[in-house]
């Protein structure tokens, strides 16, 4: 999924920058309060895409003595940040300048463009159009790695469940990118056919919200990720199947796991063997059995057996 992850970043920060420029181009022309909100929420978007490349590349690196397990994890440290950065570069931000705005509210100021002038409503509906053409064809090619991804699971479970936060980071903030479009276009023009600017300022509290939102999700959702989460409860169940069909297995006392990565996992198995195998008959087994389980599932690169009688493994405190 690192090709998918990838395509949806570099579509998704192609997109924000455009839509970022012509955002604030309306919002110096034409003074509304929602297209500034929405113009430093495409910005903080832009950089937040930039974060997880660099994330991407980080957790790239091999592994050393400093490091033994790799760096995998730092997509998460940086997914984390990105969510901060939406909580208050986009979302506070946006609350902020939606309150000033219903303090002091003006009408759109008209536009001169080309020695002509434009009226601001016209400029900034255009550049509200822009925007969510650009921000749908983003949304539209996240959602199809997204989808790759989720196989038969429902959207939230999906997410919930997956250990790729660059990708549903992406899809989180299209989503909210178009939620955000849709309430500042109706600000926009509800303030200027009711006459009522202060409404501009509401539209940039609802983004203001919306970003809130979204980047606390977000927040959960790769905490979660960076203390450490077991691998999906199918991979678990086959590593259970896998090990007691092993003849000389008399139990599987503990199956623990760990993503190191969104493809890299840990795994620790405690087993009961018969105490009439030889030495040589154990190792020959740990090693078909590690050779087995990595060729089924290529994301488990690190594996652990201990030999463990089951009186001992339940002796032990948890």
């Amino acid at each position: 999924m690192a090709h998918e992850s990838n395509a949806a970043i570099y579509t998704a920060a192609g997109a924000n920058l455009a839509i970022a420029a012509a955002k604030f181009f309306g919002a110096i022309f034409t003074g509304s309060s929602a297209m500034l909100a929405e113009g430093v929420h495409s910005l903080v978007d832009t950089a937040n895409q930039i974060l997880l490349l660099v994330g991407l590349k980080r957790a790239k690196r091999r592994a050393d003595a400093r490091h033994p397990y790799g760096y995998g994890r730092e997509i998460y440290f940086y997914a984390f940040i990105v969510a901060l950065f939406i909580f208050l570069g986009g979302g506070a931000f946006a609350i902020y300048e939606g309150i000033h705005k219903i303090h002091y509210p003006e009408a759109p100021a008209d536009a001169v463009i080309g020695g002509r002038t434009v009226p601001g409503i016209w400029v900034n509906l255009a550049i509200l159009g822009f925007a969510l053409a650009a921000e749908s064809y983003s949304c539209l090619v996240a959602m199809r790695a997204f989808w790759a991804e989720k196989g038969g699971r429902s959207p939230i479970t999906a997410i919930r469940r997956s250990k790729d936060p660059a990708l549903f980071t992406v899809l989180v903030e299209d989503v909210a990118a178009l939620l955000g479009l849709i309430v500042a276009f109706a600000g926009v023009v509800l303030a200027h056919v009711l006459d009522a600017p202060a409404l501009d300022g509401w539209a940039s509290i609802g983004i203001g919200l919306i970003l809130v939102g979204m980047a606390a999700f977000l927040m959960i959702e790769t905490h979660g990720l960076l203390v450490g989460e077991a691998a999906d409860p199918e991979l678990v169940s086959d590593i259970h199947a896998a090990m007691h069909a092993e003849p000389g297995v008399c139990a599987v006392n503990a199956v623990l796991t760990q993503h190191l990565g969104p493809a890299d996992i840990l795994v620790n198995v405690s087993l009961d063997m018969d105490d009439s195998l030889r030495a040589d008959e154990i190792e020959a087994m740990v090693s078909r059995l590690e050779t087995g389980l990595k060729q089924r599932h290529p994301t488990v690169t690190r594996i652990f057996i201990e030999v463990q009688s089951r009186q001992q493994a339940l002796a032990m405190p948890a």
